[in-house]
């Protein structure tokens, strides 16, 4: 990445947008959807931002720009519509320090404005860098489709009763209690309309622990390839590195592919390494076996063979664990296919 994505604390903060027209009122709504104080620098604005300064909802400095305009700021839009004035512009913030944005011209810019699926306080910020502006936006609407407009308050309702569930449940537990809320009939229930409904049957969930999704142990082992590339793993396989507990991973791996996994799940590199010998494999599995006995998610991340596959499905068979293999993905001389083994 040539970008760092990250959302910034905006309340109270302030926020200077360079420039009195079109692209200036753009910015302006952009930032309206946040707790920023903004400043319009500009000799004239238009109508829309005209507005928003009668309304109160934006301070408006005229007169000449200098480096203090852009001092203690959180954030800088150079926006005034001339590319000469707005690389000028830039020089003058920069000489304050400031994180600059300047419209259309991304060799300028400090920050790279993301497209913004928006159910606050579920926020889907989608960049290319500045390469490909209507491939992020195309993404949007993919995503757009894909969350109901009433996300975002059941967020804000799940984030309210957080230390409720952290005082009546153990971390696993809350963990199995949000999956089930944002995966079943109470996310359902909201989308609904139903939302006094989906908070009755939330609370009830936490303070009685009878909530469904009680996650029973279980061993799921994914093939990949050796090279390990990201891109190479399956969508089953991204989902079960996020829901596990506890991840095996072979050392001829590396640990790039752990990347996709939950950070605060446990990770134990397994295999020879320098000055040691390999794991025996019935020691490997019946390690792995008895973890899942116990109640945990447990992935094994290998690039080893079928016959490795075989005897993890016969042990968990007869510890009455369940088992899945996620075949990985390898790239042959012709293309690339999805590994049987």
């Amino acid at each position: 990445m040539k970008t760092f994505p990250m959302f910034l604390q905006m309340q109270g903060r302030r926020v200077v947008i360079a420039g009195g027209g079109e692209q200036a009122a753009q910015k302006c709504r952009l930032i309206l959807k946040t707790e920023a104080d903004i400043t319009v620098l500009a000799p004239e604005l238009d109508p829309e931002l005209k507005d928003l300064h009668r309304s109160g909802k934006i301070n408006w400095v005229t007169g000449p720009i200098t480096a203090q305009h852009f001092a203690d700021t959180a954030l800088v839009f150079v926006a005034s519509g001339c590319p000469g004035l707005d690389a000028s512009l830039h020089a003058v913030a920069k000489a304050a320090r400031a994180t600059v944005n300047v419209v259309d011209q991304p060799q300028l810019c400090d920050a790279i404005t993301p497209s913004i699926v928006d159910r606050a306080p579920v926020v889907v910020a989608i960049g290319t860098e500045g390469t490909a502006p209507v491939l992020a936006r195309q993404i949007k609407t993919r995503v757009e489709e894909m969350l109901e407009p009433r996300l975002g308050d059941l967020a804000a309702l799940a984030g309210r009763l957080r230390d409720l569930a952290a005082r009546r449940l153990s971390p696993r537990r809350r963990r199995d209690l949000w999956r089930w809320v944002f995966a079943g009939p109470v996310r359902q229930l909201h989308a609904g309309g139903q939302e006094q409904d989906a908070a009755r049957l939330i609370k009830a969930a936490i303070l009685e622990d009878t909530f469904e999704a009680k996650t029973a142990g279980a061993l799921c082992v994914i093939s990949a390839a050796e090279s390990a590339d990201k891109d190479l793993m399956t969508l089953r396989g991204v989902q079960r590195l996020q829901e596990a507990d506890v991840i095996y991973y072979d050392r001829t791996l590396g640990s790039a592919i752990l990347e996709l996994a939950r950070r605060d799940a446990d990770r134990v590199a397994i295999g020879a390494q320098s000055g040691q010998g390999q794991w025996p494999a019935d020691k490997t599995t019946q390690l792995l076996i008895n973890a899942a006995r116990k109640g945990q998610r447990i992935v094994h991340l290998t690039s080893s063979s079928t016959e490795l596959i075989s005897r993890y499905a016969q042990f968990a068979s007869t510890a009455q664990v369940p088992f899945e293999h996620i075949p990985g993905v390898e790239i042959p001389a012709h293309g690339v296919t999805a590994r049987t083994g």
